[in-house]
């Protein structure tokens, strides 16, 4: 299973279980954008259960980012790992709504139930 998701308080989280790979970013992104809409307003959490991110992945973490960005969704990301957190920060659109990296669910959860 490459992705889950659930609600918790009011929070869409989205856990990805493997890395996508470029044959299937496209496929992967869709899926994301189409969990992301049917659940909107709510503010959305993905978490990245992989410590290593390669690029397929962050390129979607990315694009999803703007998605959201387009459709007045607030989102941020959560990983385990310093290094890939610091993967994502490099490449997050500085321009607009910034992208927040979380290293727990938890806290980026209760970030989102704090505005709600």
């Amino acid at each position: 299973m490459l992705l889950s998701h659930s609600l918790d308080h009011g929070v869409l989280v989205i856990t990805v279980h493997q890395d996508p790979g470029i044959g299937g970013r496209a496929a992967f992104l869709a899926q994301l954008e189409g969990l992301v809409y049917a659940h909107r307003p709510a503010p959305v959490v993905l978490r990245l259960e992989q410590h290593a991110v390669d690029a397929a992945e962050v390129g979607a973490v990315l694009d999803l980012h703007r998605a959201c960005k387009d459709l007045g969704v607030l989102m941020s990301v959560v990983s385990a790992s310093a290094p890939a957190r610091r993967v994502l920060a490099a490449g997050a659109d500085s321009s607009g709504t910034h992208l927040v990296i979380h290293a727990r669910a938890s806290t980026a959860v209760a970030a989102f139930a704090v505005l709600a």
